[in-house]
């Protein structure tokens, strides 16, 4: 007989949830500890489940959950920080972010740094602050702790940068000084220097790094297209 293991007590965040069955919902939970999971929430459909009003994304809550299979049970669920609330085009960017991970994260990797990283994030978008700045820094966050750190220093012969050079970047290589193809994304050394400095004032900057990033985070997800980009559409594209 397997033995069902339990989870206390865990820092997660809720990612997605949908239908299942009649009453339950399956839930794509990101956790502190264990990385992202799937958890069924038994009766959460049902008025007066204990879950239903539980269940909302971008709030950092404390969860349990049990069972040694892929899909685990959710059994409890409490608050665990204050509210944040996204309104407008801070919530199209958190379902954005919650997106990348969904698509992205593999399952039952942990990841501790980067969900302390998105806790942050969320945090910010509550706040209004630089929604495409704090987008741009959550996905070159996110690829880094996922091993495809953007090569923002060196270009693809380990020479240093330079700011007054244009670079073709291409998904795998890094950026190559005057060369361009069909499959890289053209960007100036001046931006890339801002970028690895974390530094997006120039408007140029935050043109451009939105550019290439869109291009690696397609690169990166193949054929899984984003839900969440018809809703950048209706507001200026961030």
């Amino acid at each position: 007989m397997v033995k069902t293991l339990r989870f206390e007590n865990q820092d997660i965040y809720i990612l997605h949830s949908y239908p299942f069955k009649e009453s339950s919902l399956i839930v794509d939970i990101f956790s502190k500890n264990y990385g992202r999971i799937s958890a069924v929430a038994k009766g959460a459909r049902r008025p007066h489940s204990s879950l239903r009003g539980m269940l909302q994304s971008f709030q950092r809550l404390e969860a349990n959950w049990s069972g040694s299979q892929e899909l685990k049970t959710l059994n409890s669920i409490e608050w665990s920080s204050p509210l944040n609330t996204l309104k407008g085009d801070a919530l199209v960017c958190g379902f954005y972010i919650n997106e990348l991970l969904l698509r992205l994260l593999p399952k039952e990797d942990p990841h501790e740094e980067l969900f302390n990283y998105y806790d942050e994030t969320i945090r910010k978008l509550a706040q209004l602050e630089s929604l495409d700045i704090t987008l741009r820094q959550f996905e070159l966050r996110l690829l880094k702790e996922l091993g495809y750190e953007v090569m923002l220093s060196q270009d693809n012969e380990s020479k240093p940068i330079q700011l007054n050079q244009m670079y073709a970047y291409e998904a795998g290589s890094g950026p190559t000084l005057n060369k361009k193809n069909g499959y890289a994304q053209m960007v100036s050394g001046q931006t890339l220097y801002d970028m690895a400095q974390n530094d997006f004032t120039r408007s140029e900057t935050q043109k451009q790094s939105k550019q290439l990033m869109r291009y690696l985070i397609a690169f990166y997800l193949g054929d899984k297209s984003l839900n969440s980009k018809k809703l950048f559409s209706q507001l200026g594209d961030a």
